[in-house]
């Protein structure tokens, strides 16, 4: 795969007929199979890396995480491609979404990468929490089956692979402190007031 991404890298340092590099990326995709697609999306955090497999969104990585391409190949397949137009939909959803647009993400969500069926209780959980709402700890482990295990939600929101479309930024503490976020409480902050759910 990686010289397939370098044979595409070359061909876009050729000047090229209009959509010819999306042809030759979709056509690599569709050959190869089995592919990650990944590119960055802007936001007002800075850009976004997202990641896509053929079941849908598996990342999606603020601007200073660890080292996401290699994070995908050691978990998922060094079958990596730079493909924006296979993440346009994922791209259109977060626009709207920060303008205020959208309250819902209809995009399929790829679980592969949260470890554990209880993180992925929490985490499904989670993804229904209604846009503008927070719930705490406590019932995001309730909604996941074990209402007494709300530190180990808190765990599995803390690893959580895709921000802001599983939104772990509406968990909050019981006593409506803000608790942790891998992004950082600024931007944790700054999704709930996108939101409402936080005045100012």
């Amino acid at each position: 795969m990686r010289d397939v991404e370098r044979a595409l890298r070359a061909a876009r340092e050729e000047e090229l007929p209009p959509g010819t590099m999306d042809r030759l990326v979709e056509r690599a995709l569709d050959e190869v199979g089995g592919v990650v697609a990944y590119a960055e999306v802007d936001s007002p955090f800075g850009p976004l890396l997202v990641a896509a497999t053929d079941r849908g969104l598996v990342r999606l990585a603020y601007r200073g995480e660890e080292d996401v391409p290699q994070e995908l190949a050691d978990r998922l397949t060094p079958r990596l491609l730079e493909a924006p137009g296979r993440l346009e939909e994922v791209r259109r959803e977060l626009g709207e979404y920060f303008e205020g647009r959208r309250r819902a993400f209809d995009v399929p969500v790829d679980w592969t990468l949260v470890r554990g069926a209880f993180a992925r209780r929490v985490l499904r959980a989670t993804a229904r929490i209604p846009f503008g709402v927070t719930r705490t700890y406590t019932e995001v482990a309730r909604g996941a089956g074990s209402p007494r295990a709300s530190r180990a939600a808190g765990n599995a929101l803390g690893s959580n692979p895709i921000p802001i479309v599983v939104p772990c930024h509406r968990v909050i503490h019981t006593g409506g402190g803000l608790g942790g976020y891998t992004g950082g409480l600024d931007r944790k902050e700054r999704l709930l007031r996108i939101e409402g759910a936080l005045a100012g």
